[in-house]
């Protein structure tokens, strides 16, 4: 029972190895093209529900009266 199991974790830290930094730099800024993408898109579909509400928006008071 005092037999030790392997800790995969372990073996896992052990195999990291460094990014080359132009890699990087092109992953960071593929995530920022698409963060801001994201957040445009956000700006543009965020007001449509309340202007189809005010589109559909009938008003209670007559005119004709």
């Amino acid at each position: 029972m005092s037999e030790q199991k392997k800790n995969p974790f372990r073996e896992l830290e052990n195999s990291l190895r460094t990014v080359p930094p132009e890699l990087r730099q092109k992953v960071m800024d593929d995530v920022a093209m698409a963060k801001l993408l994201m957040d445009l898109a956000f700006l543009v579909t965020d007001n449509y529900p309340s202007a189809v509400q005010g589109l559909l928006k009938t008003n209670n008071k007559n005119k004709y009266n």
